[in-house]
């Protein structure tokens, strides 16, 4: 008699066990589906981040860049922050527009998308994007020796890169392969 109410238990409490493993791979495939290279148009990385992404206009007068930023490589980018720059034929800044990624921490080999939107005012000869972040594991962070970093990496400014003319149609493009 007491047997069917404890088989009761042990069937709910595993099916309850089992329900957040369902969740994470349900995320885990919605990441693999979109997986950057097969998905994007466009990419520029350091040792560090490696940024996809695509030119979208969907409408008169906006730019939007659509993508994702992963890590493969470090352990832990965080404050991944970018500024989308529209210069015109003379290199003077004409129209301006920040973003970040939506994680403010990844780990290594992890997906984060981002977008940003910008207001065109139709004089832009090209796109430049700037991104910064901070990462762990890095060179100035491990010379700076044990017990050091997480205060370093707290005070730290990231570096700043540039990708010019990012919606460019040769310049940062993902080669097509076929398999």
């Amino acid at each position: 008699m007491w047997r069917f109410p404890l088989l009761i238990i042990v069937l709910v409490g595993s099916l309850a066990a089992c329900t957040p493993l369902v969740g994470q791979q349900a995320a885990a495939e919605a990441q693999r589906a979109v997986y950057p290279p097969a998905a994007f148009t466009h990419r520029v990385g350091t040792t560090q981040i490696v940024l996809y992404w695509d030119c979208l206009r969907p409408e008169p007068g906006l730019l939007r860049l659509d993508g994702v930023a992963h890590s493969p490589y470090v352990s832990e980018v965080r404050f991944l922050k970018f500024e989308l720059v529209g210069v015109d034929a003379a290199d003077r800044t004409v129209s301006e527009a920040k973003g970040a990624a939506r994680d403010f921490l990844l780990r290594t080999n992890q997906i984060s998308p981002f977008q940003i939107d910008l207001r065109t005012t139709g004089s832009e000869a090209r796109f430049d994007l700037f991104y910064q972040y901070q990462a762990a594991g890095s060179l100035r962070s491990m010379l700076a020796g044990a017990g050091a970093e997480s205060p370093l990496l707290l005070a730290q400014v990231g570096t700043r890169f540039l990708a010019r003319d990012v919606c460019s149609e040769t310049q940062h493009r993902i080669p097509k392969t076929t398999w």
